[in-house]
């Protein structure tokens, strides 16, 4: 009966959000309060009312180190992106269906995963969306392609994330990268035929000549990121590999004269010069340490740092104000930033009350006795429902950490007791953690509070729903591999 009661907040969150009717901040609300009733009546260890309310102040605080990234993110996009004319959101480099399928691919599963590695969380969206709009594809399926730039994660935020895996696995973390980088590669690969379908329908098609080309671009893409991995550490792996990867592609897809390369450097300079700067200031490390010592706020023990000088949002805001002073638009700002926060507000919402949900689930031990519970009555089979549980959990938290801190370390127990083999289990505890990120309530709040399409999330479920069952299928059958010991 206790874990029944333990999964009602999530099943509630479930329920609501495939209610139909409810939407997202709703949903996430309705989580954090039943998440606080279930924690304080029924948590298997002493939870009192002020142990909530450190757990909602410690998920606030969660939530507030992403806010940057969403209303700078939406800044930059207003004041770097948006430059006054009307067109140049829909026109195309080219008439050609070719160049259109080629811009869209190399958009999604290029230069999106590329930003995200650079910047981490937002940036990637904002550059697939950036260019994804100038096909004029519906909202729907803008939406949907900006995802798309979150499906290599575990190179986003140069890899931050799988510092914190490996600390939890107490393994080294270039080869977990490595391994976790391989099941993910095999995901992209299964998405690909879907990408291909929705691409279709979209008006962005492409013949088969076509789709054999982009499996030789993402497989030698992704053998490329894994093997720099491998040779120099995860955290700039993504940036050595894919930019040359991404200008090469350019310079092929649009053999483009010297007015055109200058165009297409005006207008994604702002763009590239704040990658280039988030480049140089995380591989730098006496600018990285200077940054990062001038200023360190982290009023929680565990909880993550906030560097104003160093976090990705703050430049994001820093460039959007230098671009409007550049481009004579100081007076806009007001107006730009009014705007930003009408648009982002949901979102900016959305991602604190699900960190509150989180971490009264974490604080209470109810996320924990759940994982026993599972360990006690399903031995060695526990691993497999395990990473689906991660799965859901590290979307509902928008982040792996959560999922690992409560299973990375029961899973290791029970791999080494049942014989199985711990490094698989390792890897594919961190895939699962992150594999459902791609369609987090958080980031679709996101993603559709850049599109300009606030409360249009069940839509972009509906269009992500196929490659959430890829993700199903893949870890089931990764999963069976190593508890059959095949592996």
């Amino acid at each position: 009966m206790n874990y029944l009661l333990w999964a009602l907040p999530t099943l509630a969150v479930v329920g609501a959000v495939a209610h139909g009717r409810i939407g997202i901040l709703v949903a996430s609300i309705i989580g954090v309060i039943s998440a606080s009733i279930v924690a304080l009546t029924a948590a298997p260890q002493p939870f009192f009312i002020h142990d909530a309310l450190a757990s909602i102040a410690r998920g606030a605080w969660i939530g507030w180190v992403v806010v940057p990234y969403i209303l700078g993110g939406l800044l930059f996009w207003q004041l770097a992106i948006q430059t006054g004319d009307p067109d140049v959101q829909t026109r195309s480099v080219s008439e050609s269906a070719r160049a259109r399928r080629r811009l869209l691919f190399a958009a999604c599963f290029l230069i999106g995963p590329f930003a995200e590695s650079a910047t981490g969380f937002g940036v990637g969206i904002v550059g697939t969306m950036v260019l994804v709009r100038r096909l004029g594809v519906q909202p729907i399926y803008l939406l949907a392609f900006s995802l798309l730039s979150q499906t290599l994660i575990l190179w986003g935020g140069m890899s931050s994330g799988i510092l914190v895996a490996a600390a939890f696995a107490r393994t080294d973390p270039t080869r977990m990268a490595v391994n976790v980088g391989c099941i993910l590669a095999v995901l992209n690969i299964l998405w690909l035929p879907i990408f291909w379908r929705m691409a279709d329908r979209a008006g962005v098609a492409g013949g088969w000549r076509e789709r054999i080309n982009e499996v030789l671009w993402l497989c030698g893409s992704l053998a490329s990121v894994i093997a720099a991995t491998a040779w120099f550490g995860a955290e700039a792996a993504m940036l050595a590999t894919y930019g040359p990867i991404i200008v090469v592609r350019y310079l092929l897809d649009e053999r483009p004269s010297g007015r055109q390369i200058r165009l297409a450097i005006a207008r994604l300079a702002p763009v590239a010069l704040l990658i280039a700067l988030l480049v140089v200031i995380r591989l730098s490390p006496p600018l990285r340490d200077l940054l990062q010592n001038a200023a360190r706020i982290q009023p929680f023990q565990g909880a993550p740092v906030w560097w104003p000088l160093f976090h990705a949002g703050s430049w994001l805001i820093v460039a959007a104000i230098l671009t409007a002073v550049l481009r004579a638009r100081t007076h806009t700002l007001g107006t730009e930033m009014a705007a930003a926060w009408r648009t982002g507000r949901l979102a900016v919402l959305t991602v604190i009350t699900f960190a509150m949900m989180a971490e009264l689930l974490s604080g209470s031990g109810i996320a924990g006795g759940l994982a026993r519970g599972l360990f006690d009555g399903l031995g060695r089979w526990a691993v497999v429902l395990t990473l689906f549980i991660s799965a859901i959990f590290g979307a509902l938290a928008n982040t792996g950490n959560a999922a690992n801190g409560l299973f990375m370390a029961p899973q290791i127990s029970l791999a080494t007791d049942a014989g199985l083999n711990v490094e698989a289990v390792i890897a594919l505890q961190h895939a699962a953690a992150l594999s459902l990120n791609i369609v987090s309530p958080v980031r679709m709040s996101i993603v559709c509070a850049l599109a300009g399409t606030p409360g249009h999330e069940r839509d972009a479920y509906r269009m992500m729903m196929p490659f959430v069952w890829v993700v199903v299928a893949a870890l089931l059958v990764a999963g069976l591999i190593v508890v059959l010991r095949v592996v």
